[in-house]
């Protein structure tokens, strides 16, 4: 019974910090927190607990330098990543009207990876 309850508790530790994020997440920053309220709470808890969450469309899962960020809005991710020094800046497209024309379908979100050379290692 104990056990149960703990693992309860520690569902809604971590549904109340993601409920608290405005923007993107990491797995590990999302422990990280959820962990300040209950040290008992694993890492695999945590991954448990999002791979659910995605599964049932209540957060969505972005690939951002390599790496699986979260959000609880469907929201568009896009990167310019210098391929000397590695910079990576976040940057908002506000349509992709051009492409929805090529596509055989309905876009509803979408991610773009923009590489090239920063002013910097120009």
């Amino acid at each position: 019974m104990g056990r149960k309850s703990r693992n309860t508790r520690q569902k809604e530790i971590i549904s109340e910090e993601i409920l608290a994020e405005k923007d993107f997440f990491s797995a590990e920053e999302l422990h990280q927190r959820a962990q300040g309220k209950d040290k008992q709470i694993g890492i695999a808890t945590v991954y448990r607990y999002l791979r659910i969450a995605k599964e049932t469309g209540s957060i969505y899962a972005y690939e951002c330098e390599g790496r699986n960020v979260y959000s609880t809005a469907k929201k568009d991710h896009c990167h310019f990543v210098c391929k000397k020094c590695g910079k990576t800046v976040h940057f908002n497209v506000s349509s992709i009207d051009f492409l929805k024309k090529k596509m055989d379908g309905e876009v509803t979100q979408f991610q773009i990876l923009v590489e090239g050379y920063c002013r910097s290692c120009l």
